[in-house]
């Protein structure tokens, strides 16, 4: 058995044999030296804001935090903060999996009327991935466009490029440099001999990204809230172990679980691979082939062994994307509870995922369609942002 392996840049269950596996989360929570999320957790924070729980939390697919309780205490003090996400463009559409923290950053921006800053880490994937400066920039403007299809509050989200605009907060990304070693950098990241130079000095720049300092238009040494993928965690739990030294606050972060690859949980959806992936692009067709032809089963080999054995949903690829996407909780435990029973086939698990997916698709589409680039201006603009965040800071209440 191989041990299993996340980073920023890869992410792999552990291999046993030819069986599949899964992303083992309470060792990512051991490993890491995060916190577990609980139903407790998640039910104060619904009493301090008052507001229904996201499906990602009900689920626990929000499994992982650092210091979430001091949000909530933020919430019920009616103090400000601000969340913090990002985007490292590698393809002209994003897919289903990169679209898991926005999902949730729009829900969080809504409960908590907070102002949200959106990093385009366009000069990073220039650094890692075999593409051009101009694939980068062009990839990077595509996406944003995806981005702001999740129906952000333009007032209130910032969306910038590390190309256009890095510039801005320089001065903390130089003192985050200084702060790390290359030692500390190759131990957290898995940089190696290897690796080029403009990979180790990026983690700066995601780094000072938390802090509101380094935006003039937010209140210094106001609390920032992660919400993200967990294969990100190492630029945070660095920026964490650094803040003394640099004078900012520690970011809180809250911790996605990881959409699967079509062909398996044992690994992520990756941009890289179209077999691995359902972009957002995607027409109704492309979405009907791609899970009826490559998303993992965990249902059995013939459809009598199914219906006496019944199938393995923490295994199936279409059970798992229905876990992220079907918003009736009753309903997905019906399909679980029938699929482990055997009531439920394979192939009818599948049908039901397409057309959850389809819908999504077709209703993100039709805003997607909407984003022009006066749009976009619109949240890359640094003076019109500050304007309008003044104003609505304002009226901040829960």
């Amino acid at each position: 058995m191989t041990e299993q392996k996340i980073t920023p840049w890869t992410v792999e269950a552990e291999k046993d044999g030819e069986k599949m596996t899964t992303i083992n989360y309470d060792k990512i929570i051991s490993q890491f030296g995060c916190e577990k999320c609980t139903q407790g957790l998640f039910r104060e924070f619904q009493e301090a804001t008052g507001k229904p729980l996201h499906r990602f939390l009900r689920r626990d697919l929000a499994f992982a935090h650092r210091d979430f309780e001091k949000v909530i205490e933020c919430a019920k003090k009616n103090e400000e903060f601000f969340i913090y996400t990002g985007r490292g463009p590698s393809s002209e559409s994003m897919h289903l999996g990169h679209a898991m923290p926005f999902i949730f950053c729009k829900y969080l921006q809504d409960t908590f009327g907070a102002p949200l800053v959106i990093q385009i880490t366009d000069d990073e994937k220039f650094l890692c991935k075999n593409i051009t400066l101009d694939n980068s920039r062009e990839y990077g403007r595509n996406n944003i466009k995806d981005i702001i299809a999740f129906g952000f509050d333009p007032d209130l989200t910032y969306i910038f490029s590390n190309f256009e605009s890095s510039h801005v907060f320089m001065e903390n990304i130089l003192k985050t440099s200084k702060s790390i070693s290359l030692n500390e950098a190759m131990k957290v990241f898995g940089f190696d001999e290897s690796t080029n130079i403009g990979m180790i000095d990026f983690p700066s720049k995601q780094i000072a990204a938390g802090f509101s300092s380094s935006y003039p238009f937010l209140k210094k040494n106001m609390l920032c809230l992660i919400p993200c993928a967990v294969d990100q965690d190492p630029f945070f739990r660095l920026a964490r172990d650094k803040c003394k030294a640099l004078g900012e606050r520690k970011p809180a972060s809250l911790y996605l679980g990881l959409l699967p690859d079509l062909q398996g949980t044992n690994r992520k959806m990756s941009a890289s691979d179209q077999k691995s992936a359902i972009f957002l692009n995607d027409g109704p067709n492309d979405v009907e082939n791609k899970i009826n032809k490559l998303a993992f089963s965990g249902g059995k080999e013939t459809v009598e062994e199914h219906r006496r054995l019944g199938g393995d949903p923490s295994i199936d690829v279409a059970y798992q994307y229905l876990r992220y996407f079907l918003e009736d909780d009753e309903e997905l435990l019906r399909l679980k509870e029938g699929y482990e029973k055997g009531a439920i086939l394979s192939g009818e698990m599948k049908a039901y995922c397409i057309r959850v997916v389809q819908q999504f698709l077709e209703e993100y589409q039709r805003r997607r369609s909407e984003v022009t680039d006066e749009v976009v201006e619109q949240f890359k603009s640094l003076d019109k942002f500050k304007a309008n965040l003044n104003e609505k800071l304002s009226k901040f209440k829960i």
